[in-house]
């Protein structure tokens, strides 16, 4: 998985009842845009995320149009 910062990222819920989280990149620790991630969630909190088989990035402009 590759990432640039500004991209948005999906985390599917792995388990019945999880919610789907949103967030944007804001930073990317290896410059070949591989992980780990910081995201800024919806709420406005930042964490640093390894993404795993549930997640996926949407680079594209009608992903970034939301901001």
């Amino acid at each position: 998985m590759n990432a640039n910062i500004g991209d948005r990222i999906v985390l599917e819920g792995t388990h019945l009842g999880d919610a789907r989280r949103e967030g944007v990149i804001v930073e990317v620790a290896h410059g070949d845009g591989t992980p780990p991630y910081t995201v800024e969630w919806e709420d406005g909190r930042r964490t640093v995320v390894f993404p795993g088989p549930d997640a996926r990035i949407d680079g594209t402009a009608a992903g970034r149009a939301g901001r």
